[in-house]
């Protein structure tokens, strides 16, 4: 029987995958997701998290300062000697500051612009560098955020001091113009850029306060707050053959927290 279209749509075998930000809580399931593919996986982090690195012989993990150009370049060349190509890039590591807006420092501010925007534009401008020198085409995934898109209501932080920050929001902002920036420009060297920006999720291991939990689920359509498995359909459909003439575009999973 002759093979439908669809049959390699959703095929991610032996696709070589560098993920940042890999032994965070969204970091880990998208390595342990993307090593159930059957792809190859180049888990980075600035400081490797050991009960957070997934156990599989198709995963590899590198020490990477996104702050640091010289760092991401070393790390980017070892992938493309070792696998003779370097198919996508998952730009997932990210920071925030959690002080009051009142009383933020500026050297929070800067870190927080360093790690989410500066090192998101490295990872990006290295990645585009190579492919070009090598003629191959790729395919960048950034993450981005619900507050990117919309404020944080601060009426839901009643027993939560992890407030979302300004600035937390506006480099996520910052992220998703910059997909659309780098769809435009990257198109003509076969590379699809997109952006994935969830909304809040839950984490087990260091859980919200309940009364966050509770004013969240009342704020959100679904009535819930996501789990990180749950945003792992949206990266994997934006990294298949099932997403090829899609560029540019900025995939909100927030369980409709956005629509009002």
């Amino acid at each position: 029987m002759a093979k439908s279209f669809l049959d390699g749509f959703f095929n991610l075998r032996d696709k070589i995958i560098l993920v940042t930000g890999a032994t965070g809580q969204l970091g880990f399931e998208i390595c342990n997701s993307y090593v159930k593919t059957g792809a190859k996986i180049i888990g980075t982090d600035k400081e490797l998290n050991s009960s957070k690195m997934v156990k599989s012989d198709n995963i590899k993990y590198f020490e990477m300062d996104i702050t640091d150009k010289k760092s991401i370049a070393n790390i980017f060349e070892r992938v493309n000697s070792s696998y003779g190509r370097f198919d996508i890039l998952v730009n997932n590591a990210g920071v925030s500051a959690f002080e009051p807006f009142e009383d933020r420092p500026e050297s929070s501010f800067d870190w927080v612009m360093d790690v989410n925007l500066k090192g998101t534009f490295l990872c990006i401008q290295t990645y585009i560098n190579g492919a070009k020198r090598k003629e191959q085409n790729g395919n960048i995934i950034n993450i981005g955020s619900i507050y990117g898109v919309v404020s944080p209501d601060y009426r839901i932080y009643s027993d939560c001091a992890r407030r979302n920050s300004e600035v937390y929001g506006a480099t996520k902002a910052g992220i998703i113009q910059m997909t659309k920036y780098f769809a435009v420009h990257a198109a003509k060297y076969g590379i699809r850029v997109n952006c994935v920006s969830p909304g809040g999720i839950f984490n087990p291991e260091n859980p919200q306060g309940k009364d966050f939990i509770k004013n969240y689920s009342d704020r959100c359509p679904m009535g819930r707050l996501a789990s990180a498995e749950e945003i792992i359909g949206g990266i994997l459909y934006l990294s298949s053959d099932a997403a090829r003439y899609v560029t540019g575009q900025n995939l909100v999973i927030d369980g409709g927290m956005s629509c009002w």
